[in-house]
């Protein structure tokens, strides 16, 4: 079952999945990641906690005011969030082998 918090089980900021960046790049972008039927999910988590238990160790992140996450659905289009979602083992991000 999914269900939609209310606004005032949000809190203020959120830790942001993000894809790994290109070598010597510091830039983060975020993780989206595609749903069964075919939506653009952004995953968010609601405790740093959370986004490690639920994505592993070596998930890179980054951590916004949950005000900025429209205009992040603005430039890349994402067309919901998930929040505190737990990602499968085999779908989770690994460390870069050089």
């Amino acid at each position: 079952m999914v269900t939609t918090p209310s606004p005032s089980e949000v809190p203020p900021i959120v830790y942001v999945a993000c894809a790994p960046g290109q070598a010597g790049d510091p830039e983060l972008t975020v993780d989206l990641r595609q749903t069964r039927d075919g939506q653009l999910a952004l995953l968010a988590y609601t405790a740093l906690d959370r986004l490690v238990d639920c994505c592993g160790p070596e998930q890179p992140w980054a951590v916004m005011p949950t005000a900025d996450l429209e205009q992040i659905r603005l430039a890349t289009g994402f067309e919901l969030i998930l929040l505190d979602l737990e990602i499968p083992p085999e779908h989770r991000r690994r460390a870069e082998v050089s």
